[in-house]
């Protein structure tokens, strides 16, 4: 499997990856605005919260859909036509971060679960980013779960009812060593490796 950048990676690159046959999901930013995107100057001030600690990177106002939804809608049909199989929306859990708005744990669910249903309305496949406080509430609609660094801290048990679901979990660390992680990732039948983090490049070591 192979999750890509869907602004970075167009049909040829998605199609490449399908003869060599691999799935490709589609990564987009949802929970935050990215001042280097495309459509960047599409977002309003009024939805543009405060920095989530990357450059030129802020939060968003998930709460209002009737601006965000058009925007997120055509990022998901460029997925669908790019060929992709899936997508991997980041940032879905702004509710426990100082965005800079008074988000509520229900308006992030509001929110994902109408990530989870338009994806699906595209055909695509969907993994729920993180978020381990509403994993098992947003379980129904997401088909895996894709997390960073549940072991460094301590928050793999989270994920453990897709796994008795019958779903995948996905999990990367950073920081931690493969021989501190790799042998419980195995035990709990996650599918982990261990990653460079400010650098997402190729290199990665996996555990099975």
């Amino acid at each position: 499997m192979y999750d890509i950048d869907m602004f970075d990676n167009n049909a040829s690159v998605v199609q490449s990856l399908h003869k060599a046959n691999r799935v490709v999901i589609c990564y987009i930013d949802a929970g935050t605005w990215e001042n280097w995107r495309p459509d960047a100057s599409q977002f309003p001030s009024s939805v543009k919260g405060k920095s989530n600690g990357w450059p030129g990177e802020v939060w968003l106002d998930i709460r209002n859909l009737s601006i965000l939804g058009p925007l997120l809608q055509h990022r998901m049909d460029t997925c669908k036509s790019r060929g992709y199989d899936g997508v991997e929306f980041d940032n879905v859990d702004g509710y426990s971060n100082d965005t800079g708005f008074p988000l509520k744990a229900s308006d992030q669910l509001t929110f994902n679960t109408w990530l989870a249903n338009e994806a699906h309305k595209r055909g695509l496949s969907v993994a729920l980013k993180n978020d381990p406080e509403q994993a098992k509430t947003l379980l129904p609609y997401f088909d895996w779960e894709l997390d960073e660094e549940c072991f460094n801290y301590d928050e793999c048990d989270s994920f453990v009812p897709f796994i008795k679901a019958g779903k995948a979990v996905m999990e990367v660390e950073y920081d931690l060593d493969t021989s501190d992680f790799c042998p419980q990732a195995n035990k709990m039948n996650f599918n982990a490796l261990k990653k460079h983090h400010d650098q997402v490049d190729a290199w990665r070591v996996a555990c099975r």
